[in-house]
């Protein structure tokens, strides 16, 4: 026991079934202190914040805060201790307002005992400063970014001795994650601790004062960042070297796949007009509500379009459903896997085939179960999925193997044209190599994909062009030779805008 710590966790064990999550991990914050947590999906970071959060039991080990042994408790009392997260996947009560989330389980009473809602959104606007929203507006009418924040704003009201952060940086624009330095800074001068996990490494050296190294269920490191440099952080991360990151060779460009003109939809976007060639990736660039999404989420049938034409390999399409974009040979990857992507109770089995289900249903009308088997395995190899077993459930995989079981789903529909969006997100670098290295395969299958990121580094990296947004316009599609990301930011921003929309162009020539 040692009072110069806030927090003292030591050989902490947990297991899942078939899997040793925490080998007996060893993980100690001072007062004051951002520690920043990295390591490769499935590391265990978040596994051993859980159990310092009361979601789960350790198996072996000891906790200590404030210098006190605290063992058996529950998520309220690690909150009464003074322990708060923003947890990697969003958890927000949807149709509950931002101010309601803020205060869940903590809201403010009368003298009667009755929630004091005057109380609540008075509080709530100060929180929500930066977020610039109503506190009364419903949570589902909200953008990934500001749910983001909102979880941030839960955290900060909480008044918690040490805040754990988990991916908190996950969708937010370059302005948001300046402001949320800002205000980790502001919880270090009170004295207060963070836990800050991420998979950015350079935020790690930007906020961090000490830096805990996880690998394959076990602390591995404990440095300062001024001690070591991102390449030997990687190399402590995954036991390896990674040479390349965006392995990206070029490839023959077929005919046109895909062509896009003046798609609208309401408020969201205007006029979008873009081709995308078999064998070619295109990239999809611009700030968090620049209508990204939107757009290829309509063009897939989720959303229905105001107007604009879709043609695949020449003929016009309409596609009202997400059915009609399968049968055109199209797949999407969504932006937010937890909420529109996995069954979480659900094993990998059924997580990878369950687009493609018809395909095993024999003449009898029964399920080819050896079959789903046999797929399953073949991808599970194909993609490195880190798993004991095709059984598993899908929703105790780390982050990168469940978007890896994602992306074996879209393939085994045999897509002509696979959309993309942040598919990297909340991934370590090991996968996001791993990633990419798959989708710079695909495209030397014939396979058009069409990439949004936020991540600039990923865009240049990977794409043959890139196409940015502003506001719900295109203001550029620029050939990626060149291409800094002060230029792309131009674009991004409005600064810059030279695009002319496809019936424009026809009227000129």
């Amino acid at each position: 026991m040692s009072e110069q710590y806030l927090l003292e966790m030591n050989e902490i064990v947990k297991s899942f079934p078939g899997v040793k999550a925490l080998k007996g991990v060893t993980l100690k914050i001072r007062p004051g202190e951002i520690h920043g947590l990295v390591g490769e999906n499935g590391a265990g970071k978040s596994t051993l914040m859980k159990c310092l959060m009361g979601i789960y039991k350790p198996d072996n080990g000891t906790i200590l805060f404030n210098g006190k042994e605290i063992k058996n408790y529950s998520v309220r009392d690690a909150m009464n201790y003074g322990i708060a997260m923003i947890q990697q996947e969003l958890s927000p009560v949807y149709h509950r307002s931002i101010m309601s989330n803020i205060f869940l389980g903590n809201e403010p009473k009368t003298n009667l005992g009755f929630i004091d809602w005057n109380r609540m959104k008075v509080e709530s606007l100060e929180w929500l400063k930066k977020v610039e929203e109503d506190p009364t507006r419903e949570m589902h009418e909200l953008t990934i970014a500001k749910m983001r924040m909102v979880e941030v704003a839960r955290a900060l009201a909480s008044d918690a001795k040490l805040l754990i952060m988990d991916e908190p940086t996950s969708a937010l624009t370059t302005k948001e994650v300046k402001q949320l330095f800002t205000t980790m800074r502001k919880i270090k001068e009170m004295g207060n601790s963070i836990v800050f996990i991420t998979h950015r490494l350079d935020e790690i050296f930007e906020v961090c004062d000490q830096i805990t190294v996880f690998r394959d269920g076990e602390s591995v490191g404990y440095v300062k960042p001024t001690e070591i440099d991102q390449n030997g952080l990687i190399q402590l991360m995954v036991g390896r070297e990674i040479k390349n990151l965006y392995p990206k060779t070029e490839c023959t460009k077929g005919e046109v796949a895909l062509k896009v003109e003046n798609l609208s939809m309401g408020h969201s976007f205007k006029d979008v007009s873009f081709e995308v060639r078999h064998g070619e990736i295109l990239g999809v660039a611009g700030l968090v509500g620049a209508g990204r999404t939107e757009v290829i989420e309509t063009i897939f049938g989720l959303h229905k379009k105001s107007s604009g034409k879709i043609f695949i390999e020449g003929k016009e399409v309409e596609i009202n459903s997400s059915s009609d974009a399968f049968d055109n040979g199209m797949a999407l990857l969504t932006e937010e896997r937890r909420k529109d992507g996995i069954f979480p109770i659900l094993d990998i089995r059924f997580n990878t085939t369950v687009a493609n289900l018809k395909h095993y249903i024999r003449k009898s009308n029964l399920i080819n179960h050896q079959a789903i088997t046999a797929d399953t395995k073949e991808y599970i190899k194909k993609l490195d999925v880190k798993t004991p077993s095709d059984k598993q459930l899908i929703q105790f995989l780390s982050g990168g193997n469940q978007q890896k079981v994602l992306i074996s789903r879209l393939l085994l529909t045999e897509p002509k044209i696979i959309f993309l969006d942040e598919p990297t997100r909340g991934i370590d670098v090991g996968a996001k190599s791993e990633i990419h290295r798959l989708i710079n395969d695909l495209a030397h299958q014939g396979i058009s994909v069409v990439m949004v990121s936020s991540e600039l580094p990923e865009i240049m990296g990977m794409s043959d062009r890139i196409m940015v947004m502003h506001e719900g316009k295109v203001t550029g599609i620029l050939e990626n030779k060149d291409i800094n990301q002060s230029v792309i930011m131009e674009y991004a921003s409005g600064i810059r805008d030279d695009f002319v929309p496809a019936e424009t162009e026809r009227v000129n020539a």
